[in-house]
């Protein structure tokens, strides 16, 4: 008896009719990750004329690029790795990589689509316009920057086996990166949670991503800080790809 075995070309395209089905029917969990950085940016209209329209694009696409990392990419992990999903995947004839593959293309349709939706929100209610290679060059570095949650995602999936743990943990530094993030770039909670928040994982991708919108403010911080964030995606999703088991049991 012939065994025929699925071309990866194939086996991945049939990943990837399956991932975006499932997404479709979490559309409400797309649209809050969607709605919600659009409700700060709209809610942050008084700081546009204070401290520009950048300052205000990036943060909200930091946000919704935490949401999309984290609350987005982690949960589904585990959950479906709690339902044997990827078991089964697994002895399928197809390689173990294109499992992940077509996670991770789907996280980063939800990231050009969360980016996208902050500069429609921008330039209808703020009237913030980039050039065309600026908005080119933020979608690059949204890009980067969503690869930093995509692995710390991976690194708490990684470290953590049940669903329900996994998704408080992702609440709670979902909540500490907005809180710390937002408040500490307004320099509230005083200058040295300030100086921390700049160089964390969310203060490096608000830099890169605010430096996309403005070509010519390009400067030594920003290239530090795209160093940084370089390196935060390899020590994320190293240690998350090495601890990370296909089974919950």
């Amino acid at each position: 008896m012939e065994i025929t075995i699925p071309k990866t070309s194939g086996a991945l395209s049939a990943l990837l009719r399956a991932d975006f089905a499932t997404q479709w029917s979490n559309r409400r969990a797309v649209m809050l990750t969607l709605v919600v950085p659009v409700i700060i940016l709209i809610s942050w209209k008084g700081l546009v004329a204070k401290f520009g329209g950048p300052f205000a694009l990036s943060n909200a696409i930091t946000i919704g690029l935490i949401a999309t990392g984290l609350m987005g990419y982690s949960n589904s992990i585990a959950r479906d790795r709690d339902k044997g999903i990827f078991q089964r995947l697994r002895v399928a004839p197809i390689p173990s990589w294109s499992i992940m593959a077509s996670r991770l293309i789907v996280q980063l349709v939800m990231i050009i689509l969360v980016t996208t939706a902050v500069f429609i929100a921008g330039d209808y209610y703020d009237k913030i316009t980039l050039t065309p290679a600026e908005y080119a060059l933020t979608y690059i570095t949204a890009i980067v920057g969503g690869a930093v949650y995509l692995s710390l995602g991976q690194l708490i999936v990684g470290l953590i086996l049940s669903p329900e743990t996994v998704n408080s943990t992702t609440r709670l530094v979902y909540f500490l990166f907005i809180m710390v993030g937002m408040f500490g770039e307004l320099n509230v909670l005083g200058q040295t949670v300030h100086d921390l928040e700049q160089w964390s994982p969310y203060g490096t991708v608000k830099t890169i991503v605010a430096a996309g919108m403005e070509l010519g403010k390009w400067n030594n911080d920003t290239s530090m800080a795209l160093l940084l964030t370089v390196l935060y995606i390899a020590v994320f999703s190293t240690v998350g790809i090495k601890r990370f088991k296909w089974s919950s049991k």
